[in-house]
């Protein structure tokens, strides 16, 4: 059965990746669909897939570091079907290298567009949920909420502060019974968002093993939006690091960090290029980034590993009386340390 008939969703970042997948998931489901991304070409496109899928489908080309665009998107979505029932806030963009060799412009555009875009989206469309009474609000984060980014501070900056936002507005809608304020913090998903990142690493940008299939992000957020709940983190790769970052963020970071700085070594070289930070690109709109081989060693696993033996040794310093300091939000979501195997350390 088609769950989402009388629905209507609008989707930030509809042209690639995870929102074209949810989009399409969606459309299946026979939502009204309201598509919005800053390239009109690739929307076009993504509408199309969608209303041959059952979706009934309007493109709005929209730019969400821009609050009016987002005021008329929302008006558009009203005048569309009559109200707003969900509404994923998707847009997020990048960029790789050392901080100082990032240009400002590009830092400034990433912290806009992956934390001002989601507070744009957010202001726009409240009042309409507080009219109706009811409404959901999925914001797309990452792990990078929880666990920094060596290289990629701007983005770093942008997914901690949409976290901090996320749960700030959850707390000021707990009132509305039927107002869901949600977050989903994927790990590292097989998307064009890497190919398309702004590089200034000098080397080719790759994506470490193993990868989340976009189509598996989409359908937690249509999990959400059956079962509202506070946040979802998808992907092993995301719970342990979550975990390691909480309980030995310094250790972690500089895991990552060196990790990194192995791995652009031995890159092939590339040149600099502010990505799709600046201008959308200019490819066909694609869900899958192409970074699934199948092949080589999954570096991820290593991580994990590592961030395991960490948590272990954290534990035992914990048991000898030393105290663990944490972030409370997540602390609340791990057992208690007394009752922990490690077994627990894994989804």
């Amino acid at each position: 059965m088609r769950g989402f008939l009388d629905k209507t969703v609008v989707i930030t970042g509809a042209s690639s990746g995870i929102g074209r997948a949810t989009a399409e998931a969606f459309a299946r489901e026979g939502a009204w669909l309201v598509l919005a991304a800053r390239s009109a070409d690739a929307l076009a496109r993504v509408a199309a897939i969608c209303e041959r899928l059952g979706g009934k489908v309007i493109a709005v080309p929209t730019d969400v570091t821009d609050a009016d665009a987002v005021e008329r998107l929302v008006e558009r979505a009203l005048a569309f079907s009559g109200r707003i029932d969900i509404w994923l806030s998707n847009v997020g963009v990048g960029a790789v290298g050392p901080f100082e060799q990032v240009p400002m412009e590009v830092h400034a555009k990433i912290v806009q567009a992956n934390l001002i875009g989601h507070m744009n989206d957010a202001h726009a469309v409240l009042p309409v949920f507080l009219r109706q009474k009811r409404g959901i609000f999925i914001s797309m984060g990452s792990l990078g909420a929880f666990a920094a980014a060596p290289y990629a501070a701007a983005y770093s900056a942008g997914k901690f502060g949409l976290r901090g936002f996320t749960s700030a507005l959850r707390a000021e809608m707990a009132r509305h019974r039927h107002i869901h304020i949600c977050a989903v913090y994927p790990g590292f998903v097989d998307a064009p968002g890497v190919p398309h990142a702004a590089n200034y690493t000098g080397r080719r940008l790759s994506v470490p093993a193993p990868l989340i299939d976009a189509r598996r992000v989409a359908q937690a957020v249509l999990d959400l939006a059956r079962r509202p709940r506070d946040s979802v983190t998808i992907g092993a790769t995301a719970h342990v690091l979550r975990r390691g970052h909480v309980l030995v963020p310094q250790l972690a970071l500089n895991l990552v960090a060196w990790r990194t700085r192995r791995a652009l070594s031995r890159a092939a070289p590339a040149d600099h290029t502010s990505g799709n930070v600046l201008r959308p690109p200019e490819e066909r709109a694609r869900i899958d980034g192409g970074l699934r081989s199948g092949q080589g060693v999954p570096v991820a696993a290593i991580a994990i590993g590592g961030v395991v033996a960490m948590i272990a040794l954290k534990r035992l310093l914990n048991r000898q009386g030393r105290r663990i300091h944490g972030d409370e939000e997540t602390l609340r979501d791990l057992p208690a340390p007394k009752r922990w195997k490690m077994r627990d350390c894994w989804p």
